[in-house]
């Protein structure tokens, strides 16, 4: 008891934190008493603030529920309760939602809804979900069921639903039950709030739990949840809520108290996904391939990322545009469709985000739509209708109404259907007259189109426009449309739901009352006394007020027929007295003046119900009418109309009778003033807009001047009377142009005072109109102007507007009908095509002066239109780039150019100000002050032109004032405080800008913070103090209580919201004063460009700010700072320190065999002072692109900053050795590009390179010479040269000689190349460390086993042995005999003396050397070397340094050295011509050994042909070429390499482009040179021989054959069936020989390739020839019976097709000619041939054949499946039959006709028989049908068959195969033997007259006829006698296994003799 009494005597705190548990229950009781009792604000609550986290993590479970249910008592009633949040809940989770006791769950969980009352729910939902991560389970269950109570309870406004969507999935993958069972009442909860848009995120849970989610989800009652516990903020609400509840009962009528639960959209509640960085590395590349395959590939990848629900925001240009240019310009519509779903991918994901690229992908989605095919059609549709979500209907209209007027009705058609599906997702409010207008106009012209789609297009479109905007604002543009029509429009207007559920828009009320208005008009059809049909519409019939008598007057239009002059006559005599009618044609002018006295007193008391206004006015017409010559009656008459106009129900019918006249009357001295009151009670009665346009018309109709100029004056008066509403300013501003011109000066000076009122209404605007005209004119229109200044136009005083006594009606009118539509009424020029590629490139250029004379281009070609379309190409994005320009004058110039180009484009500069508007933003962050007044100038000038409303959408904004840097901040904050008052509204997206508002409150810099105060009412105008206050959430608690203190004192001088529209004085706009100071301070920085191009970059340094910016400038401040400054900074003794660091050790020696991270790492640290932060991110960024960036940087600064790029060069060099490994051929180029300039750079300036810097890059750069490249080895082989003047030649041959011990034979080759470069320009001494070391070393790739290696180290030593002579036998030492007989071969073939010259002196004499030397020279000229590249640079290094110090080589290849050529012209020294060689002649009169046949051996340049593509690109090249002995020499090269087995490799790769080459040269024969009169004709038939050759060669190596593509093998068909059917060669001797051999081609070409490809080559080529109306029948004749050839191969290479690729083919045929029109061609022989096709294939491949319609995205479109369905149930019934029927009719035909062969008497008709049954049938297989018959029948009817081809005129076509008995035509077979070429000498003999052909020997004959069917002999002598030796040669070790040959061989060296005589013979 004793140690109770002392802690009860203790104070409830200390209780509270005893060690003994029942001190604390005690304590804890207490607290709670104390904690109930207390005042809020008493001090008593801050002694438990620090503890109360220890009541919930008591360790006693007894003390701890008590404890929490004190620490309830005081999160309730304590005013910092808020405080302890963080700790008391970290603590409620982890302690006591593990307890096993419900009742300490369900406190703990009243604890965090309590916390949620008290404004701290974001918290709580915070380390609720911390808690889902706990790893007991029963912590995981209370918090999910704590956020279901929160949720239930408080609401989905409160508790924020996209972190618990979030969690949802994993929560049901957990493993335990209740975490599961809780997780599905959470989510049932969760879709209360948001409905179905929970089923995304949800998608990819469990299909069970998915399943029993959906059956919960059903049972969800459908009426909105409601909150049932509110905050303290919230309080209220609450009484409403429950007062409201109390008296509606169960009715439930509290809708406007609670709000019902937001829509959500799954999209909010997604996390953006980034893309960019995980798009294929060559993603770029293969979007821009050839193949389609593989931009297919790249689309498929971009797919697949773009499926992503919601994307992160980045730069998207370059995927929109490779997406746009694959829409705009592939002609697969695969891709097209798959690059559209993309684009909508983008859009969606992207949301507003995408709106930038918007403008640019509509245009051509558009143009895209006269696509046809289904599939891309909707795939486009979906395209545009994504990227209609992230814009405006307003930002799309300019490109709408350009493909109004396009010729293709699909266009049309598309884009009515995609303007009706806009129209039903805007509102009257997105859709304004102004937009209404231009969109009924172009879509009534589409009405009345031919194609009936495009009408109905339209009409869906205004009907749906009506439902939109309302009958009234649509309808007067419907009115000369005919009433059919009308009614189909509001017919589908009725039945449109619009995307917001029923109705046009919030302004449902007024739509229903124009129904009846607009109805009225079509009821006047009745009997002529019927007054016009008229609703009342007087201001004081309605007496409504507000928006009920908004537009009555404006619907006043009295519609009234015509009518004829006896109705007029009757009702005047119905109302006139008889004595007026009879006395108005008196011919006294006093009868008719009293007349007109007792008219005009009648008229004046007449009913305005029963007043015929027309027949009134019609009445004074009559005789005199208004030729009337007394003035007094006149006058009366004028006061009639008068009278008539201002009483009745006065239509423009009525007003036409008498306009004519009173314009007439207009200049009249003594009727004028009468005639102008009439006009002015007309206008009154038909509004001014009608009767002005009329009235001036009429005028300038006359001749009259005096009329004219007052009909003027009486319009200036009448606009300050009636306004300016409604006026036609466009027809008005022609007429005043009109006048302008004339010469009578009346007229001129009543136009000028027109225009000056009119400028009271339009503003400065107006003069846009006029500046074409003369200086003089001019100057006086600009004085009226003058006048008018400062003047506000007069309140209308007459008209509507006074009648409906709305003023701002009226302003609102004037605004939508007067200088709203100004800007749209000026002529604009469309200058995309002036923006030229070429354009675009200079003002990107590196080069400043280039940049700037793009600039100055643009610059131009705006000046030129005046007036510009919104579509300018891919300027936009190009100026973009300028606005970051390092320098700071291009940056002003593309500024001046934006408010040229804001002032061209008008309004519709809209679409560009995501684009380019808002990186002008980023500009009022730059450090000068000429500068940013450039920016706000630029700025103000936009927004003049686009309102503000589009520059605060999205969060563009917000972003820009998130930049931590003072001047951009104080300029933005200036420019909103000014501009954001005279808004009316504001997007909700400004709500973006607050948190950032906030930051800039509590700014360092003093200036930022001042001007954050300024603007924060202006913010509170439009947001409300309560969501401004709500935002300050989020702040720390001493931030949040500043920030709130001053809200507090800016909603004290909050102003009122602006009542008036945001257009009120379009002339004087607010950025009126910013302007003027920013031109003046362009027109002082004017100053030379090169003092900012090349600037000093010690003034240059970054310390240059101002001590306040400096001091307020924050980290991304910095970055856009530093991005205008340098980009090095030079560190003092950074790079010693650098050095001694690496001796030290204490950083990584740069020495590695590639790159490891520790070496990445350690060089981005040693970075970091000494480059500019922006430019380090690029450099180690993991995208190539961003280094190639860093490089253009560096490239562009490397002349400003050389003093700094010398300092940190060691740096630079080793990061580019990291570039050495990249696998990027882009980023490689350009780093040497760099390297190039930079070495030159060093050079010029005199620098040495350190031997740390040598170390590190030397090694590396060896490294790349070995590249596979040409291109990366030419630059690599240029920097080595150039650091031999930057560094010592001596110590760079260690490197070399350590680079030749590399396994890359093409890098020891060069290496070894440079060895001998350096000796021979430095001498010996260069050698280290001894000559003789470093010569043995070269010497041994003498015997390197690659050619190239041995061939650079023999002319090394050649270049050795000239300089120091035969010395350099006794350096190299020993060498093996081989080694040692080609070094003295080679040195004897230089041809040089042993005691060579001095290197310099021998260099002075050497001639320069064709750098293609080698490629050029012919096989003859083998003995000779080529001249190597080191001979070549050896030059060139002379050169250089004989030149002067002072001059610098021109860079580039292909630049002029001018003073070179200078001192060449000027130099008369004597030429000194180089000595000959002698060569012995006396060996020629040795006798000649001839050497046995064997192959021919490989000249010396086919070594360099096998080294490098570059040189089989080079002959191959030279195959196609125009003259006729090139193309032949380069042929002969190529049948040498095809020949050799072992080399003939080197072609692999190579197939198609030779094929192409040889093809083109066919052509090229076929159209130039055989129409060439004066070219032989034996040379172009050896040119066709020669080719043919090459091919039969080539298609004999079936690694070749089959490389062969379809498209290559359809132009080469194409190409040999052409020399066929060429009379020219049918008709000479040398053609038959030709025609055979190509015969024996296509033989080869239709057996050795992939016969996939051929047969696709064939289809195609059919299909092509049957289309071409041009083609010969012969032609496609042939080429079906190519067909048929390959059709009977199938049997045997149907496993080698690709059946799909075959019936796609198929299918596109039969597409192009169903079966109707192959029926209607000329033959039947196409049809049977495709069935023939389809038969065999189907036969052969069987069922599966339906298997491979794969490839065919829509099979209906052709019969091709229909066909192969019938033919394989066909094909199954034969089967089934087969057994019961033995033979076929065919078979039963050939029956008959082979008995009629094997009878002698009918032997001839039956081949006769036998050859028409081929004809007829050539799908039956005769080869099937003899085999059953014996050999010799075969062979006769065989012989037979080909002999009647022959006769019946088809000698030089290809035979019809029957047997397929033939010789392999591919030589150097086994079967090729003797006697194949005996037979072949034997028919060449009968052709050339050496043998006798007699008529008796019918074995010759048969032997002739069957050389078509057989292959026939080869066309080039040279070709035959090679493989005929080449025979010999292989049968020899072969003779003594081969007995039956041995006899043979003997005879065929006379057969070759008998060729060579042959061969004479032809020559």
């Amino acid at each position: 008891m004793g140690d109770d009494s002392d802690w009860m005597k203790l104070p409830v705190d200390q209780k509270c934190e005893h060690k003994v548990w029942k001190a604390r229950l005690n304590g804890y009781e207490e607290a709670l008493k104390l904690f109930q009792r207390i005042d809020d604000k008493s001090p008593e609550w801050a002694k438990y603030q620090g503890i109360i986290k220890n009541f919930v993590t008591d360790s006693n479970s007894v003390a701890q529920l008590k404890g929490l249910e004190a620490v309830l008592a005081f999160v309730e009633n304590a005013h910092m309760a808020s405080r302890t949040v963080g700790e008391v809940l970290s603590g409620v989770v982890c302690k006591v939602f593990n307890q096993p006791k419900a009742r300490a769950k369900e406190l703990a969980s009243d604890i965090c809804l309590m916390y949620i009352e008290i404004e701290k729910a974001d918290i709580v939902q915070e380390e609720l979900i911390k808690g889902l991560e706990n790893k007991n389970p029963k912590v995981v269950v209370a918090c999910v069921e704590t956020i279901r109570r929160a949720l239930c309870e408080f609401g989905s406004k409160t508790v924020t639903l996209k972190p618990i969507v979030k969690v949802l999935p994993k929560l049901f993958e957990s493993r335990e039950r209740a975490v599961r069972h809780e997780a599905k009442l959470l989510a049932v909860e969760v879709y209360r709030w948001i409905r179905d848009s929970l089923r995304p995120p949800l998608q990819n849970i469990n299909s069970v739990q998915l399943k029993e989610l959906e059956e919960e989800w059903v049972k969800v009652p459908s009426s909105a949840p409601r909150q049932s516990r509110f905050l303290r903020s919230q309080q209220d609400l609450r009484a409403k809520f429950e007062e409201q509840q109390a008296v509606a009962g169960s009715d439930g009528d509290w809708e406007d108290v609670a709000d019902s639960a937001p829509q959500v959209d799954p999209y909010e509640l997604q996390d953006p996904v980034e893309i960019l960085s995980k798009l294929p590395k060559d993603f770029f590349v293969k979007i821009e391939a050839k193949k389609w395959q593989e931009r297919k590939e790249a689309l498929e990848a971009l797919e697949i990322l773009a499926k992503h629900p919601k994307l992160d925001n980045g730069d998207y240009g370059d995927v929109v545009r490779a997406l746009k240019r694959v829409i705009g310009k592939d002609t697969n519509v695969i891709l097209v469709s798959l690059a559209a779903k993309c684009l909508a991918g983008l859009a969606l994901g992207l949301r507003k985000n995408f709106g930038t690229y918007a403008g640019n992908v509509v245009p051509t989605i558009l143009d895209k739509f006269k696509e046809k095919k289904p599939a891309v059609v909707q795939s486009l549709q979906e395209a545009i209708d994504a990227v209609f979500l992230t814009t405006t209907l307003q930002n799309l209209s300019e490109d709408m109404l350009a493909v109004m007027d396009n010729k293709n009705p699909s266009i049309k058609q598309q884009a009515s259907l995609f303007l009706t599906r806009s129209i039903r997702l805007s509102t009257p409010s997105t859709l304004p007259k102004s937009l209404l207008k231009p969109l009924c106009a172009a879509l009534l012209k589409q009405v009345n189109d031919p194609a009936p789609e495009v009408r109905d297009a339209a009409i869906k479109a205004l009907g749906t426009a009506m439902k939109v905007a309302g009958e009234k604002a649509v309808n007067p543009f419907l009115a000369d449309l005919d009433k059919l029509k009308v009614d189909k429009i509001k017919e589908i207007a009725s039945n449109v739901e619009l995307a917001g559920g029923k109705g046009g828009a919030e302004k449902g009320k007024p739509v229903p009352k124009a129904l009846p208005q607009s109805e009225a008009p079509a009821k006047p059809s009745g009997p002529p006394k019927n007054a016009p049909v008229y609703k009342k519409g007087k201001p004081g019939t309605e007496g409504g007020t507000g928006a009920k008598s908004k537009k009555p007057a404006e619907t006043k239009e009295i519609v009234e027929t015509e009518l004829s002059v006896e109705v007029c006559d009757e009702l005047a005599a119905a109302v006139l007295p008889a004595s007026c009618v009879k006395m108005l044609d008196s011919s006294n002018w006093k009868e008719r003046l009293a007349s007109m006295e007792e008219f005009y007193q009648v008229a004046e008391q007449m009913d305005i119900s029963v007043m015929p206004c027309q027949a009134l006015v019609r009445m004074l017409a009559k005789k005199p009418g208004w030729k009337e010559t007394n003035f007094q009656v006149m006058q009366l008459k004028l006061q009639v109309v008068a009278v008539v106009a201002q009483r009745g129900r006065f239509s423009t019918t009525s007003a036409s009778v008498v306009l004519d006249a009173l314009v007439e009357k207009m200049g009249d001295v003594k009727c004028g003033g009468k005639a102008k009151d009439a006009l002015t009670a007309i206008g009154e009665a038909c509004s001014l807009s009608w009767i002005a346009e009329q009235v001036v018309s009429l005028a300038f109709a006359q001749k009259n001047p005096k009329n004219q100029a007052e009909t003027l004056n009486w319009l200036a008066n009448a606009m300050k009377e009636f306004g300016f509403t409604g006026i036609n300013v466009k027809a008005f501003i022609n007429h005043v142009k009109t006048a302008l011109g004339v010469s009578n000066p009346a007229i001129r000076a009543a136009a000028i005072s027109l225009l000056g009122v009119m400028y009271l209404y339009m503003g400065a605007s107006l003069r846009m109109f006029f500046e074409d005209e003369k200086a003089a004119l001019l100057a006086q229109i600009d004085a009226e102007f003058e006048k008018m200044q400062g003047q506000t136009p007069p309140a209308p005083t007459r008209g509507s507007i006074k009648r409906t006594g709305g003023q701002e009606e009226g302003e609102e009118a004037k605004e939508e009908g007067g200088a709203g539509d100004i800007m749209d009424l000026l002529p604009r020029t469309d200058i995309s095509d002036k923006i030229t590629e070429d354009m675009v490139s200079k003002v990107g250029d590196k080069n400043w002066k280039i940049r700037k004379e793009g600039l100055n281009e643009v610059a131009a070609v705006l000046s030129e239109a005046k007036f510009i379309k919104p579509s300018v190409g891919d300027l936009p994005i190009t100026l973009k780039g300028r606005l970051s320009d390092s320098n700071k004058i291009l940056v002003q110039q593309t500024l001046s150019i934006m408010q040229q180009m804001a002032i061209a484009m008008g309004p519709a500069l809209k679409q560009h100000v995501k684009t380019l508007g808002i990186p002008v933003i980023t500009v009022l962050g730059d450090i000068k002050n000429t500068v940013r007044a450039a920016g706000m100038a630029t700025l103000n000038s936009w927004v003049e032109q686009t309102g503000m409303k589009v520059w605060l959408e999205g969060e563009e904004l917000s972003e820009e004032l998130k930049r931590e840097n003072p001047f951009l901040r104080q300029e933005l904050l200036g420019w909103l405080a000014v501009h954001l008052p005279t808004m009316r509204s504001v997007p909700s997206d400004l709500m973006l800008c607050v948190p950032p508002l906030l930051g800039c409150l509590e700014d360092r810099n003093v200036d930022v913070r001042k001007r954050a105060q300024d603007v924060l009412p202006v913010f509170m105008m439009h947001l409300g103090f309560d969501k401004m206050n709500k935002a300050t959430g989020k702040l720390k608690p001493a931030s949040k209580d500043q920030v709130v203190a001053m809200l507090d004192k800016a909603r004290d001088v909050m102003p009122a919201k602006s009542a008036g529209p945001a257009k009120a004085a379009p002339t004087k706009p607010v950025s009126s004063v910013h302007p003027a100071k920013a031109l003046a301070a362009l027109s002082k920085t004017q100053a030379p460009f090169e003092e900012y191009a090349i600037a000093d970059p010690k003034k240059a340094k970054p310390g240059a700010l101002p001590a306040k910016g400096k001091a307020a400038v924050g980290k991304k401040g910095k970055e856009e700072e530093d991005k205008s400054g340098p980009i090095f900074t030079m560190v003092p003794n950074g790079k010693d320190l650098r050095v001694k660091d690496e001796k030290s050790l204490k950083t990584l020696k740069w020495n590695f065999g590639s790159p490891r991270d520790e070496y990445v790492e350690q060089l981005k640290v040693q970075m970091a002072p000494c480059v500019a932060k922006w430019l380090q991110e690029e450099l180690f960024h993991c995208d190539f692109q961003h280094h190639i960036k860093a490089i253009n940087s560096m490239i562009e600064c490397l002349e400003e900053e050389h003093e700094a790029t010398v300092a940190c060069l060691d740096l630079v060099l080793k990061w580019y050795t990291l570039r050495f490994f990249d696998t990027n051929t882009s980023v490689l180029m350009k780093a040497l590009e760099y390297l190039k300039l930079l070495f030159l750079s060093l050079s010029k300036h005199n620098y040495h390179l350190s031997e740390q810097e040598a170390n590190s890059f030397i090694p590396y750069l060896i490294l790349k010479v070995g590249e596979s490249k040409d291109v990366v080895r030419k630059d690599v082989r240029t920097i080595m040269g150039m650091l031999c003047k930057v560094y010592p030649a001596s110590r760079m041959f260690p490197f070399l000689m350590e680079g030749t011990k590399s396994k890359n034979s093409k890098q020891r080759a060069e290496c070894l190349e440079e060895l001998g470069c350096l000796i021979g320009f430095y001498g010996m001494s260069v050698c280290q460390p001894t000559a003789a070391k470093s010569l043995k070393e070269i010497a041994v790739h003498i015997g390197d086993r690659d050619t190239s290696v041995r061939n650079t180290a023999l002319n090394t030593m050649v270049t050795v042995y000239n300089v120091c002579g035969e010395q350099v036998y006794k350096l190299i030492g020993h060498l093996s005999e081989k080694d040692m007989s080609m070094l003295e071969e080679r040195i004897k073939r230089s041809g040089k003396a042993s005691t060579a010259p001095t290197p310099k002196q021998g260099e002075e004499k050497a001639l320069p050397a064709h750098p293609n030397a080698s490629l050029l020279q012919k096989p003859s000229n083998r003995a000779q070397p080529p001249v190597k590249l080191s001979q070549i640079r050896l030059n060139a290094l002379v050169q250089s340094q004989q030149a002067e110090p002072s001059h610098v080589c021109p860079v580039g290849e292909f630049h002029l050295d001018l003073d070179l050529l200078e001192q060449l012209e000027s130099d008369q020294t004597s030429v000194v011509l180089p000595d000959l060689v002698k060569h012995k002649l006396g060996d020629l009169l040795e006798p000649v050994i001839i050497p046995e046949p064997k192959l021919h051996p490989v000249p010396t340049h086919f070594d360099e042909l096998h080294a490098g593509p570059s040189t089989i690109n080079l002959v191959i090249s030279q195959v196609a070429s125009g003259d006729i002995n090139t193309s032949m020499q380069a042929l002969a090269q190529i049948d040498e390499v095809l020949r050799q087995e072992s080399i003939a490799e080197v072609m692999v790769g190579h197939t198609d482009q030779f094929l192409i080459a040889t093809s083109l040269q066919l052509r090229l024969a076929h159209s130039t040179h055989m129409a060439d009169t004066r070219l032989p004709r034996e040379d172009i038939f050896k040119l066709y021989s020669c080719a043919i050759g090459n091919m039969l060669t080539l298609f004999g190596v079936a690694r070749l054959a089959r490389e062969a593509s379809m498209g290559v093998l359809k132009d080469l068909v194409q190409g040999l069936v052409t020399v066929l059917l060429d009379p020219r060669i049918e008709e000479s001797q040398e053609g038959q020989q030709l025609i055979r051999s190509v015969n024996m081609l296509l033989r080869r070409v239709f057996e050795a390739s992939d016969q996939t490809n051929i047969l696709s080559a064939l289809l195609v080529l059919l299909q092509d020839s049957l289309l071409s109306s041009a083609g010969s029948p012969k032609f496609s004749e042939l080429i079906m019976k190519c067909l048929w050839r390959l059709i009977k191969f199938l049997p045997d290479t149907i496993s080698s097709l690709t059946l799909d690729k075959i019936l796609l083919d198929v299918h596109n045929f039969m597409k192009l000619f169903p079966k109707d029109r192959l029926r209607q061609l000329k033959t039947d022989m196409p049809h049977r041939t495709l069935q023939t096709l389809l038969h065999t294939l189907c036969r052969l491949a069987g069922p599966t054949i339906l298997d491979h319609l794969s490839l065919i995205e829509d099979k209906s479109e052709s019969e091709l499946e229909a066909h192969l369905k019938r033919v394989v149930k066909s094909a199954k019934t034969d089967r089934e039959t087969a057994h019961t029927v033995p033979k076929s009719k065919d078979a039963e035909v050939l029956g008959e006709i082979f008995k009629k062969i094997s009878s002698k008497e009918n032997s001839k008709e039956g081949v006769s028989k036998l050859w028409e049954f081929k004809q007829r049938h050539p799908e039956v297989d005769l080869a099937s049908h003899l085999k059953k018959l014996p050999q010799t029948f075969q062979t006769f009817v065989e012989h037979s068959l080909n002999t009647l081809c022959l006769e019946r005129g088809d000698k030089a076509r290809t035979p019809y195969p029957t047997t397929g008995v033939g010789l392999d035509p591919t030589p150097g077979k086994d079967e090729l033997r003797p006697s194949v070429y005996q037979e072949r000498l034997k028919i060449l003999r009968q052709l050339h007259g050496l043998e006798n052909n007699k008529p008796q020997q019918r074995e010759g004959e048969d032997e002739r006829t069957a050389l078509i069917s057989k292959p026939p002999v080869a066309p080039s002598m040279d070709v035959l006698q090679s493989k005929m030796s080449q025979i010999l040669h292989n049968r020899r070790p072969q003779s003594p296994a081969r007995p039956a040959d041995s006899g043979s061989t003997g005879n065929l060296a006379e057969l070759m003799k008998r060729l060579e005589k042959i061969k004479g013979n032809q020559q």
